[in-house]
């Protein structure tokens, strides 16, 4: 039986970030940020800062900037956007399930609301412990890896330390894996199914996996549980891996030139689901949703149909709320039941 405590408690969703703007210098902003993380990019620091400001934030920020403008919406960024309504709605549910108000904070990687923004935020509500989860379902030393040093940052310049919980992944949570399934057979039943599934995760550099990643076999493993619950045959659906960046092999197969050679083979029509992120981004819905399915399309194939983030599902937030609630064990406690719901009060045994 574990104690509970009562000191006042604070939840923090964190997930990879956006620039302030779809405009050129923000964008320069964002990505120096990101692209210097040595999380993110392993290479000699001297070597790597010379090609980042010499070369790349020279040129990319303004061919992003192109990219985000074709998703922005009024309110701002489709991940931010996203992640608050999730942040909300997490809310409500660990109100509902506690029965007692816990605040819930938005903190990004990179680009703001940072981390620390984050993190502050919770303290000015009275926060003394705090859970955190990152979005990414599969674990990446490049993505949760560098979210758990942010966060250790953030702690070492505070004289009083909160409690943490900090979540790894749940790349296998049953109901992060229902909510998928069922979020692909709606699509399915509302649009028809196509002749292959496709799982894009985002990609990393292979040698990451050699020096000890776990996170392509957190991603076959979520791709081939999803696909139990759908029983779907061995060769129906695929795995693969987009957004590669820079000289270096990353996970393959590649989700483009798997694309271009199923259109080319005859695929007259391929579905495509990124379980990996926890909400529509830019590579969802500009590098997917436009550009592949532009290149699927030119390449010969007839239609392409991608199926949209988990975004604000009811299901996706009762899976990580569960998976919050499951972090919360020992520090809050379940409200009282009332007296007309005691078994005993009711002569059970």
């Amino acid at each position: 039986m574990s104690i509970t405590t009562h000191a006042p408690v604070g939840i923090l969703l964190t997930n990879l970030g956006t620039p302030d703007a779809p405009e050129p210098p923000a964008l320069r902003r964002y990505l120096a940020e990101f692209l210097w993380d040595p999380r993110v990019v392993e290479a000699p620091r001297a070597l790597w800062w010379l090609v980042l400001h010499g070369v790349i934030l020279r040129t990319r920020p303004r061919k992003s900037a192109q990219a985000y403008q074709r998703i922005w919406e009024d309110a701002g960024s489709p991940l931010l956007t996203t992640t608050r309504r999730q942040a909300e709605a997490v809310r409500r549910f660990i109100a509902e399930r506690t029965g007692r108000p816990i605040p819930v904070a938005v903190g990004m990687r990179y680009g703001r609301p940072s981390i620390e923004d984050g993190i502050a935020e919770l303290e000015r509500a009275g926060a003394e412990r705090i859970a955190v989860l990152p979005l990414y379902p599969q674990y990446s030393a490049s993505t949760t890896g560098s979210t758990y040093d942010a966060v250790g940052k953030a702690m070492a310049r505070r004289r009083k330390v909160p409690d943490l919980r900090l979540v790894r992944d749940y790349h296998d949570h049953p109901g992060y894996l229902d909510a998928l399934a069922t979020s692909i057979d709606e699509y399915w039943q509302r649009y028809g199914r196509g002749d292959v599934l496709l799982f894009s995760f985002h990609g990393i550099p292979k040698e990451y996996v050699r020096k000890g990643d776990p996170y392509p076999v957190h991603c076959g493993r979520t791709a081939r549980a999803v696909a139990r619950r759908l029983g779907l045959a061995r060769g129906e659906w695929k795995t693969t891996f987009q957004s590669r960046f820079g000289p270096k092999e990353w996970l393959k197969p590649y989700t483009d030139t798997t694309l271009r050679r199923l259109a080319r083979s005859g695929t007259a029509r391929v579905d495509m689901v990124c379980p990996g992120f926890a909400a529509d981004c830019l590579e969802t819905l500009e590098e997917n949703d436009i550009g592949n399915r532009e290149l699927f399309i030119e390449a010969g194939g007839d239609s392409f149909h991608y199926i949209p983030c988990l975004n604000v599902r009811d299901d996706h937030v009762r899976a990580l709320g569960d998976i919050v609630m499951r972090e919360l064990q020992g520090w809050v406690a379940a409200p009282e039941p009332a007296a007309n719901d005691d078994i005993f009060s009711a002569g059970g045994h």
